[in-house]
C-alpha cells in the first residue's frame, strides 16, 4: 500500500500517473487539500481521499486505515510569495502537518508492528542566498532561508531526521530544486508558456510580461523528479537528505528563447516591476550527485522538451 499526501499537487499528480501504471488502483492512496490542479486529469487512477494535515487525527485516520508501508508526504503550501501573505498557514501546513504525520506512524507504532518508508518532499529554498562561487550546492550547505516558506522547510527537514534519529522512523528527504511540467502553476516557467498560449490564441496583446530576467535556474522535469522518489523510496538511506536537481542552469532570458522557438510567433518581452519578488536568490542550482551514487538516478529530459510539453498542455487547457 502507497500513500500520497498532496496528491492534489503539480508533483502529486504525475507520481500517481507513473505509480497507476504499475500499482492496482485500490493500492494507491491519494490525500487531497485544496488542490492546485485539475482533478478531473488523474480521475480514477487512485483511491482519493480529502484530507487537510493540519489536524492529527484526520492524518492518524489516515494512517491506521490504510497502513501504508511506503508514503510520499507531499502535502504542503508552496508558494514562496503566498508564504509572506499567509506565513501562519503555510508553518501549519508545512510543519505542523509533518508533525501529524511522525505522530502518527508514531502512534500506530505503539499498537502493532508499523515500519513505513516516508520520503519528504523538502526543498532547496531552505538554503536561501547562495553566490555564483558556491553552486552547485550540496546537501552540507547552511540553511539560511529568505521567506516563510524555506523556514517551513527548513523546520519539515529537521523533523523529518529527527524523527528518525530519535523514534527510528524512516524518514528520507529530498530537498528538491526548481521543478516544473505541465499542471504547474506559479513559477517562471508555468507563467510564461501559459501567456505564450495566451498570446497564440489572441487573447491577449503580443506582448510577454516578465520579471527579473537575469535570474538563473536549474530545471527539473517533473518526470525526472518523480523517477527520483520513486527510487529514493527503495534505494534511500533512512535519516539522509538528497538534493533532487536538474544539471543545467537557464536564465529567465535564455527560458523566452526556447518559448519563442517553440512558438513560432513573434511577440514583444516587456519586464514588469510588479512581477518580482520581495526576496529572491539569484541563482538556484543543486549537486545531485548523492542522490546518483545512491539510487543511479539520472535527468532524462531537458528543458526544451519540458517546455514543449507545457506549451502543449496550456493549448489543449485553453
Amino acid at each position: 500500500m502507497i500513500l500520497i499526501t498532496g496528491a492534489g499537487g503539480m508533483i502529486g499528480s504525475h507520481l500517481i500517473e507513473r505509480l497507476s501504471c504499475n500499482e492496482k488502483k485500490e493500492n494507491v492512496i491519494a490525500s487531497y487539500y485544496k488542490p492546485t490542479i485539475d482533478m478531473k486529469e488523474i480521475e480514477g487512477k487512485a483511491t482519493f481521499v480529502e484530507t487537510d494535515v493540519r489536524y492529527f487525527q484526520n492524518v492518524y485516520t489516515l494512517v491506521e486505515q490504510y497502513k501504508p508501508q511506503v508514503i510520499y508526504h507531499l502535502a504542503a503550501q508552496s508558494f514562496p510569495g503566498v508564504s509572506w501573505e499567509k506565513p501562519q498557514e503555510t508553518l501549519e501546513t508545512n510543519v505542523i502537518g509533518t508533525a501529524n504525520l511522525f505522530e502518527a506512524i508514531k502512534l500506530l507504532r505503539t499498537k502493532e508492528s508499523y515500519d513505513p518508508t516516508v520520503v519528504v518532499a523538502c526543498s532547496s529554498a531552505a538554503y536561501g542566498y547562495v553566490s555564483e562561487e558556491e553552486v552547485p550546492i550540496s546537501e552540507d550547505h547552511a540553511m539560511l532561508p529568505l521567506h516563510p516558506y524555506g523556514v517551513s522547510k527548513v523546520a519539515q527537514d529537521l523533523l523529518t531526521h529527527q524523527y528518525w534519529a530519535t523514534f527510528g522512523i524512516k524518514g528520507i528527504r529530498v530537498r528538491i530544486f526548481n521543478t516544473t511540467g505541465p499542471r504547474k502553476i506559479g513559477d517562471v516557467c508555468a507563467d510564461l508558456t501559459f501567456r505564450a498560449i495566451q498570446i497564440e490564441k489572441g487573447y491577449i496583446p503580443p506582448a510577454l510580461r516578465v520579471g527579473n530576467m537575469e535570474n538563473r535556474r536549474a530545471i527539473l522535469d517533473v518526470r525526472d523528479l518523480v523517477s527520483a522518489l520513486i527510487l529514493l523510496a527503495k534505494k534511500g538511506a533512512p535519516g539522509e537528505v538528497y538534493n533532487a536537481s536538474a544539471q543545467r542552469v537557464y536564465a529567465v532570458y535564455e527560458i523566452v528563447e526556447i518559448i519563442k522557438k517553440k512558438l513560432g510567433l513573434p511577440f514583444e518581452v516587456t519586464v514588469d516591476p510588479a512581477l518580482f519578488r520581495l526576496k529572491d536568490e539569484p541563482i538556484i542550482f543543486g549537486d545531485s550527485s548523492k542522490l546518483a551514487s545512491a539510487t543511479g538516478w539520472k535527468p532524462e529530459y531537458d528543458l526544451a522538451t519540458t517546455v514543449r510539453d507545457m506549451l502543449q498542455y496550456w493549448r489543449e487547457k485553453l
